[in-house]
């Protein structure tokens, strides 16, 4: 039985039928977050101290190496570096994209690839125009052999690097089943979605927008 008290002075309170959960479950979750909210604050505290004491290290790290002359850096397997050498050495390191002759139709991004679907021309291209480093069909070798992740994107601030999987057939019986086949692979290597690996999907009745891919990269990407 429930029973409301305004006060911690009244000793019965206010009965509280059983039938009107609404108001049950409004009081229970006052409590509830009541007394959840000094807990949050402790472990906000806890973060704060935490982020206080490593404030500083990454950058110092970063500025290490640029403290040796440039021509002697490229002796140093440096720890971490700045940002803008990270992104440009990933860009730099050479790959033998997957053969692309046998696309029908000539899809060319703004940075002169060609693509296999008007989807993934949309990735690539805001890719591009968000300044995020990506590789188009770059091959990773797996336990059970290489495979062609669609686009390979290093996330420069989290230094991470991701795969991201169009899946653009999914209304295909068999395309459908080698996409699960695929992802298979993925996992058994240790790469999930959601942490290393993005999948979108679309069949011919509902294509995959603008708006989802930007959304996407937001989140994944920046």
């Amino acid at each position: 039985m429930y029973y409301l008290r305004r006060s911690p002075s009244e000793r019965s309170g206010v009965y509280i039928s059983a039938r009107n959960e609404n108001t049950i479950r409004t009081y229970l979750q006052k409590e509830y977050d009541e007394r959840l909210l000094p807990i949050v604050k402790q472990e906000i505290r806890e973060l704060e101290k935490f982020l206080a004491a490593d404030a500083g290290f990454p950058d110092q790290i970063r500025d290490l190496y640029l403290a040796f002359p440039e021509r002697a850096r490229k002796y140093i397997d440096a720890a971490d570096l700045p940002d803008g050498e990270l992104e440009q050495n990933w860009r730099d390191t050479a790959f033998e994209p997957k053969e692309v002759s046998d696309i029908p139709v000539k899809l060319v991004t703004e940075k002169g690839e060609h693509v296999r679907s008007k989807s993934e021309l949309n990735i690539a291209n805001a890719l591009n125009r968000r300044k995020v480093p990506y590789r188009y069909e770059c091959p990773l070798r797996l336990r059970g052999g290489t495979i062609y992740p669609d686009f390979t994107i290093l996330n420069v601030r989290k230094r991470k690097v991701l795969y991201w999987e169009h899946r653009g057939m999914m209304d295909d019986r068999d395309y459908a089943r080698r996409a699960v086949w695929r992802l298979k692979e993925y996992q058994q290597n240790q790469i999930y979605p959601g942490a290393r690996l993005i999948i979108t999907e679309e069949t011919s009745a509902s294509p995959l927008g603008t708006d989802e891919i930007y959304a996407i990269i937001r989140e994944y990407c920046l």
